[in-house]
């Protein structure tokens, strides 16, 4: 437990709208610490919504995406992010460990509060110096 809140990386909510993890019972064991997402990973649900062709999925992943964002607080990208992004940005190219580009996103916003981030890719996260990892098992 990371006793401190919590942001949800994409990974997870798409496994979970997959029937792949439970979320919900992740949730339950980090009581109740906050827990929200980043704007960047409210973007990357809405475009799989977008991209969905078949109208079945497409209403389904609609309403997933409502569901999220009743559910979680979006924490936008603001200046207090773009300052952490900056910087991790900064710090990763002169180490040559560069992560994607939403990934570093959604680790500056976490920074940005101070809280761990959650999430199925902790290779990739862990290049993100002074982050918090929450070990995520499936």
């Amino acid at each position: 437990m990371s006793g401190m809140g919590l942001i949800l990386d994409t990974s997870l909510l798409v496994a979970h709208e997959r029937r792949k993890f439970d979320l919900p019972a992740f949730l339950l064991i980090h009581g109740d610490e906050p827990v929200a997402i980043a704007t960047i990973t409210y973007s990357e649900l809405l475009h799989g919504w977008h991209r969905a062709t078949n109208p079945r999925i497409k209403a389904e992943r609609g309403l997933y995406v409502a569901g999220v964002r009743r559910d979680y607080t979006i924490i936008p990208f603001a200046e207090g992010q773009a300052e952490h992004h900056a910087r991790v940005w900064a710090e990763l190219t002169a180490r040559g460990v560069l992560i994607g580009a939403h990934d570093l996103q959604i680790g500056a916003t976490a920074l940005s509060l101070g809280y761990a981030v959650a999430t199925l890719n902790e290779k990739e996260f862990a290049r993100v110096p002074g982050l918090q990892l929450v070990r995520v098992e499936r």
